[in-house]
């Protein structure tokens, strides 16, 4: 079966490789089989070792998107009468406290540039003047504008006061190297169309074992997301509660097969080399990109809107020639991002920065 190849510089979904594409195709089964039961066993335990020992962690599988399992941990892991505090540097920490406002839940929010680090006096001042706290939560790569939050420095404070911490790991997962252990992790979230490089469809909770034991005695505030009761199932039966997304589970599995076969530390410097062809090009032509190397997580980077560029028909032009962009969105910021994940290298990246410069001299 011949499928158009398309480069997708948008942060997820990915370009995928042709066999996870083909591994969909698949003869139809109920997913109560046991031998579809003993796929995700086998998805959950190789998604929980990329990031920590299975033996003390474990990860928990739901249809969904990423923002559903965001929501998920956000709504089942902060108990009704404690306080989570969430650092908003972007959309994404932004979500975050939506979904705590939606579930009218004690949130704190820390505000933060979108483009620089943040300001751990200020965030460990927040934590002294609020005894409630109980979970700190961030973004790891905030897609927003490729700002690198250092898990490190704030798995520590989280350990120093006593809080659970919740890392949103979209992007970064399976290509930025995450150790849950050493850095304090006890909820991290991810999904399966960014850096694992499968389909889109499924999310993903990788949860310390200790941690989620304790949820079952807050009560539940939803019901398909509930964190705990989704655990228990597959703990029991190695089943979701509801009916899963099984082609995509296919891909799942093949795409793990392929992360662990080129390994995630040369899956980063694939993504790092396209990176760098991408700023390097930037500096060249003059054009600005908003945060700064050293703070950058080398996968996907907010570029300026020269003067005299309309997004929309930038877009259509490369959308037309197989390449997709994506919007900025930083409203004091007028620019467009393009990230470097998926099933793309260097050579893609200079094909379309070849065409790039082309559209851009033709318009200003």
């Amino acid at each position: 079966m011949k499928i158009r190849r398309n480069i997708l510089l948008n942060p997820g979904p990915a370009t995928t490789t042709h066999s996870v594409k083909m591994a969909q195709v698949v003869p139809d089964i109920c997913p109560r089989e046991k031998e579809f039961g003993d796929l995700m066993e086998w998805v959950s335990r190789e998604l929980t070792k990329i990031v920590a020992n299975p033996k003390k962690y474990t990860t928990v599988l739901f249809g969904g998107s990423g923002t559903a399992v965001v929501e998920s941990v956000i709504s089942s892991v902060v108990p009704h009468d404690k306080t989570v505090l969430i650092v908003n540097n972007g959309a994404y920490g932004k979500r975050m406290c939506q979904i705590a406002q939606a579930y009218d839940m004690n949130y704190i929010e820390f505000q933060s540039s979108p483009i620089k680090p943040i300001n751990l006096k200020k965030l460990k001042k927040i934590i002294k003047q609020n005894k409630n706290i109980s979970h700190l939560a961030v973004i790891h790569n905030e897609t927003t504008t490729g700002l690198l939050n250092n898990l490190d420095d704030l798995g520590n404070i989280a350990k120093k006061y006593n809080l659970e911490f919740i890392v949103d790991a979209m992007s970064s997962y399976a290509a930025i190297p995450i150790d849950m252990k050493k850095q304090n992790i006890h909820y991290l979230m991810a999904s399966s169309n960014k850096n694992i490089q499968g389909m889109a469809g499924v999310g993903f909770v990788i949860a310390n074992t200790k941690s989620i034991e304790k949820l079952k005695d807050i009560k539940p505030r939803n019901f398909y997301l509930n964190l705990f009761a989704q655990y228990e199932n597959f703990i029991k039966s190695h089943q979701m509660r509801f009916t899963p997304p099984v082609q995509t589970l296919y891909a799942l599995k093949q795409a793990i097969i392929e992360a662990k076969k080129e390994g995630i530390e040369n899956r980063y410097k694939r993504y790092s080399k396209s990176w760098k062809v991408l700023t390097n090009f930037l500096k060249e032509n003059n054009l600005k990109y908003l945060v700064d190397d050293k703070y950058h997580t080398k996968i996907i980077t907010s570029i300026f809107i020269p003067e005299g560029v309309d997004f929309n028909d930038m877009h259509d032009y490369f959308f037309k020639k197989g390449f997709t962009i994506y919007p900025g969105k930083v409203a004091d910021f007028n620019t467009f991002r393009v990230a470097n994940i998926g099933e793309i290298d260097y050579k893609d990246m200079k094909e379309f920065l070849k065409l790039l410069k082309g559209y851009i001299n033709g318009k200003i």
